[in-house]
C-alpha cells in the first residue's frame, strides 16, 4: 500500500535533532520544544545533553530523549533511530545538523583532518538520512527529512576547502535522493536549509591552523532564523530555504558568472584577524566533543531578521505584496502617461 505525505502539526511530532548542544542545533531544540515538540536530541558530549534535556524539561515540561551518539559512526546513527522508536514510537522529523569547520588552507590541511571533517559533516548525513527514510516509509503520514547545508556548497570559500566540499557533497546527495524518493513516491519532504554567517560557536569550535583568527564576514544572521526555517520545514514540505540575504546572492553570483565570483571570493574571504591568535587545534571539536553549551556568541551587528528568508516561509504572501506592487506601479505609469496626453491636448 502506497502512503501518502501528511506532515502533523508541531504539537504532535516527534522530531530527532543532531548536533543539539550547541548553535543551530540548540536553538532548534529550544525553540521546538516551545512549541510543544517532543525531542530526541543527539551530541557526542553526555553531559552537555543531559543539561540541554534538564533546562527544557524544567522550563518547558518537554518530552525529551537524548542519546550520546557520533554522527560519523553509523551504528551509533542507529541507535537514535531506536531510542526515538523506543521512547516514543517513532519520529516525524529528522534534522542532520551536526557539523565541523577547519579553517586553513587545503594545501596545509591534514588528510586526517579532512577526513575526519566528512566523517561528520557528509557521512553523518547519509547515514541520518537512510535511517529517517527507512522510517518514514513504514510511517503512516511519512516525514520530513532536513539536511543543514551552507552557502558554501554552493560557492566554496577560501581557508574553508574542505568545509565548503563538504558541504557540497550534503547538497549533491540531499538533491538526488530528493529525486530518487519522488519516483518512488515515497511520503518523504526532503528539504536543504542554507544559512548565510551565523551567529554560533562556530567558529570557536573549528580547527583552525590559518595564521589570526577567523571572523565572519557581515552580515551575520541570529541563530532563530534558522531555527524558523528548520521549524518551517518540519510542518511544510519545501525543497530548499535559504538563510540570510548573503546565501542567496552568492548562489545567483557563482551560477551566472563565476569568473566574477571566484576573484572577488579570493580577495574577500581569506580576511584573517590578526588581534585574534589561532588556537592550532587546542580547543576545538573536530575528533571529540564541544565543550560548551552556547546558541549564539553574540558579536556585534547580528542581524534578527531577514526579509529574504521570511518571502520563502510566507510565498503566497510574498506573490501577493508582487502583485500588488505591480498593479501599482501599472496604475502609477497610467496615470503618468494619461496626465501627459492631457498636457499636450
Amino acid at each position: 500500500m502506497r502512503r501518502r505525505l501528511r506532515l502533523k502539526p508541531l504539537g504532535k511530532q516527534v522530531m530527532v535533532i543532531t548536533g543539539a548542544t550547541s548553535g543551530i542545533g540548540l536553538s532548534t531544540a529550544r525553540a521546538a520544544s516551545a512549541r510543544g515538540v517532543r525531542l530526541v536530541l543527539a551530541a557526542r558530549n553526555g553531559e552537555a545533553l543531559k543539561a540541554v534535556r534538564d533546562d527544557l524539561a524544567a522550563k518547558k515540561g518537554g518530552k525529551i530523549a537524548y542519546v550520546v551518539a557520533d554522527v560519523g559512526i553509523e551504528a551509533d546513527v542507529r541507535a537514535i533511530a531506536e531510542t526515538a522508536i523506543r521512547e516514543f514510537g517513532g519520529f516525524d522529523t529528522w534534522v542532520n545538523n551536526a557539523g565541523v569547520s577547519i579553517f586553513a588552507p587545503l594545501t596545509e590541511t591534514p588528510i586526517a583532518d579532512q577526513r575526519r571533517l566528512f566523517e561528520t559533516n557528509y557521512w553523518g548525513v547519509v547515514y541520518g538520512s537512510l535511517e529517517a527514510v527507512k522510517h518514514f516509509k513504514t510511517r503512516d503520514g511519512g516525514g520530513a527529512l532536513i539536511n543543514i547545508g551552507s552557502t558554501s556548497g554552493d560557492m566554496a570559500l577560501p581557508l574553508q576547502g574542505a568545509s565548503s566540499a563538504s558541504k557540497s557533497a550534503v547538497a549533491s546527495f540531499t538533491k538526488a535522493l530528493r529525486m530518487e524518493l519522488m519516483a518512488e513516491r515515497a511520503p518523504v519532504s526532503v528539504t536543504l536549509v542554507k544559512p548565510s554567517a551565523v551567529d554560533t560557536p562556530y567558529r570557536d569550535h573549528a580547527r583552525n591552523l590559518a595564521a589570526g583568527g577567523s571572523r565572519a564576514e557581515a552580515p551575520v544572521y541570529a541563530t532563530p532564523l534558522v531555527a524558523e526555517a528548520i521549524l518551517y520545514a518540519a510542518r511544510q514540505p519545501v525543497r530548499e530555504l535559504t538563510v540570510g540575504t548573503t546565501s542567496g546572492f552568492l548562489s545567483v553570483l557563482n551560477a551566472l558568472a563565476p569568473s566574477a565570483a571566484e576573484p572577488l571570493m579570493a580577495w574577500a574571504a581569506p580576511k584573517r584577524d590578526p588581534t585574534a591568535p589561532s588556537r592550532m587545534a587546542v580547543d576545538d571539536n573536530l575528533h571529540h566533543a564541544g565543550r560548551d553549551l552556547r546558541e549564539r556568541s553574540f558579536q556585534a551587528g547580528v542581524r534578527e531578521s531577514s526579509l529574504y528568508s521570511s518571502a520563502q516561509m510566507r510565498p503566497k504572501t510574498t506573490l501577493a505584496i508582487a502583485l500588488v506592487a505591480g498593479l501599482a506601479a501599472g496604475a502609477a505609469m497610467f496615470g503618468l502617461r494619461k496626465g501627459e496626453r492631457g498636457g499636450k491636448d
